[in-house]
């Protein structure tokens, strides 16, 4: 491979590495979503988090590519700056853009857990409640039962 096939490669990488950011935060604004909806199903949730773990896994593995490339050119890049003077502008733009999206992800998950947080304590709330009903209830039945309930010793045993 060439110089300007590595450098191809570089602006390939982290075009997709927008692209994956991009999606990464539509997923959170979807998760913000389903965190303020009363009806949410776990499932769905779980499907999100699963979904944004592989794209993070996507990061990494692009992240670690992009280093193993640019190791290889980075000294004719430093070099020969004229000659590659346009790729050079563009994968200025994108590691921008790439670290506008980061924090704007950053802020967007630190939305969400504060969300999280308040879904799961109004479900722990309402488990709490469920089990308090449910005692209440189950002492009820006990006590009903205790109502029907005659000691033998008032019984009469002669016949």
């Amino acid at each position: 491979m060439s110089e300007k096939d590595y450098v191809a490669v570089l602006k390939q990488s982290l075009a997709k590495k927008v692209e994956i950011l991009d999606t990464i935060c539509a997923l959170n604004v979807e998760q913000k979503r389903m965190l303020e909806d009363p009806e949410l199903m776990p499932e769905e949730l779980e499907e999100n988090f699963r979904a944004k773990g592989e794209l993070v896994d996507q990061l990494v593995a692009l992240d670690d590519g992009f280093e193993q490339v640019y190791d290889r050119v980075k000294e004719e890049l430093t070099h020969h700056k004229e000659r590659y003077a346009s790729d050079i502008l563009q994968m200025q733009k994108d590691i921008s853009r790439i670290t506008e999206r980061s924090a704007d992800i950053r802020a967007q998950e630190q939305r969400n857990k504060s969300l999280m947080e308040q879904k799961f304590a109004t479900v722990k709330k309402q488990v709490r409640e469920v089990k308090n009903s449910q005692q209440a209830v189950n002492s009820y039945y006990r006590n009903m039962m205790k109502m029907n309930y005659v000691d033998p010793q008032f019984m009469d045993n002669k016949k």
